[in-house]
């Protein structure tokens, strides 16, 4: 049974977690008593939520580069002393259009950060959770990691890369009880999601309103998650709640069957 202590004195890191979806994880981590350390490579957002909960360790890093994840672990050991739950959240968006207007560039830099940025943490974490309590790795991956997207192939095949890549470490790091899950969330009002349907319209030249209808109503549920669903998951996923749950991938998208 959930209980206000379930998630009590667990060594958390997670990834861009200062704003967006990360900053909602991290606040559902504090809240639930764990101790969290957050990266994030905005370093005005690092400020605002050390300003909200000065409790929260946070510092600077791209989990894109080898020698940020390096000295970000240096930072886990030296202020949690170890790791019980790994979430890798950090995440970009990616270039919109049809495959033949993409940049390499562009293409490269998707890649680097949604899938190479949680290889580079889970090597590692691994060890540290090994030694830690109940451990999980909680792995962002999106709708569009089981859906395709039109105008949107960079990021959907990063997206199905995190749920092989999530399957495969479930398989690998079982005997050593570490669990492994990818949460896949739909259409997650906010920000990020109002700049992707904007640059959408913009590369089918059709009106705004029309496109923002067609991402709130593509769900059976007829509109958007929010940040606090995916932290809610996020949560369970880490808990002991979910002791027996590995491998998985934990939609939440209000039943979305295709993407716009």
């Amino acid at each position: 049974m959930w209980n206000d202590n379930s998630l009590a004195g667990k060594r958390v890191l997670v990834t861009a977690g200062a704003d967006g979806i990360g900053l909602e994880i991290t606040r559902a981590f504090a809240q639930a008593g764990a101790s969290v350390l957050v990266c994030d490579v905005q370093g005005a957002s690092l400020e605002r939520l050390a300003a909200e909960l000065p409790a929260v360790h946070g510092c600077r890093a791209d989990v894109s580069g080898e020698a940020d994840v390096a000295a970000l672990f240096e930072t886990v050991d030296r202020t949690l002393g170890g790791l019980d739950v790994l979430v890798n959240n950090a995440g970009v968006a990616g270039p919109t259009g049809g495959v033949e207007t993409l940049a390499l560039a562009d293409w490269e830099r998707t890649l680097a950060v949604n899938i190479t940025g949680q290889f580079l943490c889970t090597r590692l974490a691994v060890p540290r959770l090994r030694r830690g309590n109940n451990a999980a790795i909680v792995n962002l991956s999106s709708a569009a990691g089981h859906l395709g997207m039109p105008g949107r192939s960079v990021y959907s095949a990063s997206k199905w890369a995190v749920i092989g890549f999530t399957k495969s470490l479930a398989l690998e790091l079982g005997a050593d009880g570490i669990r492994v899950n990818a949460i896949l969330p739909g259409a997650v009002d906010g920000p990020r999601i109002r700049a992707v349907i904007a640059a959408k319209a913009e590369a089918l030249g059709k009106p705004l309103e029309e496109v923002t209808r067609a991402y709130t109503s593509q769900a059976a549920l007829g509109r958007m998650v929010t940040a606090r669903d995916i932290a809610n998951m996020v949560l369970f996923a880490s808990s002991d709640l979910a002791a027996n749950v590995t491998g998985q991938e934990l939609v939440v998208d209000g039943l979305t069957q295709a993407l716009s």
